[in-house]
């Protein structure tokens, strides 16, 4: 990429999103997902970025949608995105994001408890719908990453016990109803996940539950699956996922005699991630006793992953990618906040005031997750396809800063 023609044409900060990598992470997953002993289906997890030349992209593609909120839910039907394609996710969905599921006729509601299984038979039956659920099962299983992102241990917020009493009395809720119709179940263990074996153990218990029901039902792995940031990750490649996965549910079929009706998985971070840069304009220079910091012109309102659960990104100047890096710098942002930090002992060439920084990997959830803290405006995103770059987001103008304050 162009960095500083960029810059000069859509200013800083500023989301880059190189398409063509997007493409082949997804035909990477495309290629090997896939088998002939069950149907499966590649949904797109849309918090990591969702925006509708994103959601476009996936329906080039014929992939699926994950969506959980009806913010998601609209900005999908904005796009003309197929109903029947949408996984609606949530452990506190609205009695209005409900409603507004069934009305459009999404393909399935992935229930996490009790009170919303009763919610939508209630809501169901008003509107003599059938609808189509997953239940989100906590099946125990405890990936290695970061507490915050961990979403599948015994007191996690999301999904109903295997085997509780709350599971029980689900499943008598749904044999009684005339309108929910079970075709599966959901387990996500958690993101940014490097060793494949909890999604096997995941795997061998899903398919143990299945067997307690007389038709073939539908397994959703869920996603998570790491995406390389730095030197210090070592991601397992996208096909070979697919290929692990697709093994590993045939065979445990094999070994507990059971068929399934479908396999899904729910990449997001792994499609979107590597292929997002962002881009900013160094401001300041401050050397205190212990620390040379580089001041940029975002930060947390843009970035906010350093300051909640301590992601690490790499980065560099523009420019000055081949000189010796010899200064351990932190870089921080404008914001009023002593933890607007998105890198620290960063190992960095010397920079001037002026220079393009550039951080790599951010294509998950930087742009999802920005604020306007200290009202600070959104930057604009920038889809670079076959080094032809579009405008997708404009940059957040003042006017539309305060446009919704009476």
């Amino acid at each position: 990429m162009d960095y500083i023609k960029l810059k000069e044409k859509y200013g800083t900060p500023l989301y880059l999103y190189n398409v063509d990598r997007m493409k082949e992470v997804i035909e990477q997953y495309q290629a090997n997902f896939h088998s002939t002993l069950f149907d499966t289906e590649i949904i797109y997890a849309s918090k990591a970025f969702n925006i509708k030349a994103m959601l476009r992209l996936i329906m080039r593609y014929q992939l699926a949608l994950d969506v959980v909120s009806l913010g998601e839910l609209f900005t999908a039907k904005a796009v003309g995105f197929p109903m029947k394609k949408i996984y609606f996710h949530g452990n506190n969905k609205s009695y209005d994001e409900l409603k507004f599921a069934i009305e459009e006729n999404v393909g399935i509601i992935v229930v996490d408890n009790l009170t919303e299984l009763k919610n939508l038979e209630e809501l169901a039956s008003t509107f003599n719908r059938n609808v189509e659920i997953y239940l989100r099962l906590n099946v125990g299983i405890e990936a290695h990453t970061h507490k915050y992102i961990v979403t599948s241990h015994v007191d996690s917020k999301f999904g109903v016990l295997y085997q509780s009493k709350e599971y029980e009395e689900m499943i008598l809720v749904i044999k009684k109803s005339k309108h929910l119709c079970l075709r599966g179940f959901h387990s996500h263990i958690g993101s940014q996940i490097f060793d494949l074996s909890p999604y096997q153990a995941s795997i061998k218990r899903l398919v143990q539950i299945v067997k307690d029901f007389d038709i073939p039902l539908d397994i959703n792995l869920g996603g998570g699956f790491g995406a390389f940031y730095t030197e210090a990750d070592a991601p397992v490649p996208f096909h070979e996922v697919a290929k692990v996965l697709i093994h590993t549910v045939e065979e445990e079929l094999k070994l507990q005699k059971v068929r399934i009706h479908k396999l899904c998985i729910e990449p997001g971070r792994s499609i979107v991630a590597e292929a997002g840069q962002t881009l900013y304009t160094i401001g300041g220079i401050k050397q205190t006793p212990n620390k040379l910091y580089y001041f940029i012109d975002g930060g947390m309102t843009d970035n906010i992953r350093p300051a909640l659960y301590q992601a690490v990104y790499a980065a560099n100047i523009v420019g000055k990618e081949k000189n010796f890096k010899n200064k351990i710098v932190t870089i921080a942002g404008k914001c009023c906040e002593s933890g607007d930090i998105i890198l620290e002992n960063a190992l960095l060439p010397e920079a001037s005031i002026g220079d393009l920084l550039v951080t790599y990997s951010t294509g998950a959830y930087g742009y999802s997750m920005s604020s306007n803290y200290n009202k600070a405006l959104t930057p604009a995103v920038v889809f670079v396809e076959d080094e032809k770059d579009e405008l997708v987001v404009h940059r957040q103008t003042l006017a539309e800063l305060i446009e919704r304050e009476i």
